[in-house]
């Protein structure tokens, strides 16, 4: 039977060598190891992904819960002050908050060198223009509420 298979293999009229049969045979070890690593790989990522679905929605509700927090504190505020202030005190408390961790941030990534330094450097860059463009127009738009 083994010498049927090899002359099918090997085309009408033609016996099939050894080395032949080695090759079909070890392409279809190959094809089968290929195919078994393929459903090994579909059974891990099936519940890696529902990890990362959940991990995702615990985002979401942290960001949910931040915003929670932010308004729980800016009613707690505006108890004892203005609603104004209340909201431009708390507005003044997040960005220095954001600039004093941006600063951490990025001397971490001016620290570790190489491309994440010049990333620093980037995104120092931007963060200064942008600066340079809101901040004017800001304290326009405050001089312009405060005189009505």
């Amino acid at each position: 039977m083994g010498d049927a298979v090899a002359n099918q293999s090997a085309g009408p009229g033609r016996a099939a060598s050894p080395v032949d049969r080695l090759a079909e045979d070890v392409a279809e070890v190959v094809r089968a190891e290929a195919r078994a690593v393929r459903g090994q790989l579909a059974d891990a990522a099936r519940p890696a992904g529902l990890g990362v679905a959940m991990l995702a929605a615990a985002g979401g509700c942290l960001v949910l819960s931040a915003g929670a927090a932010s308004a729980t504190v800016l009613r707690m505020l505006e108890a004892f002050l203005p609603r104004r202030l209340a909201a431009a005190g708390l507005t003044a408390g997040y960005l220095t908050a954001a600039a004093l961790l941006a600063r951490i941030g990025l001397d971490q990534l001016r620290a570790a060198g190489g491309s994440s330094a010049r990333l620093a450097d980037e995104v120092r860059d931007a963060v200064s223009a942008t600066a340079g463009r809101v901040v004017p127009a800001g304290s326009h738009a405050a001089r312009d509420a405060l005189g009505r």
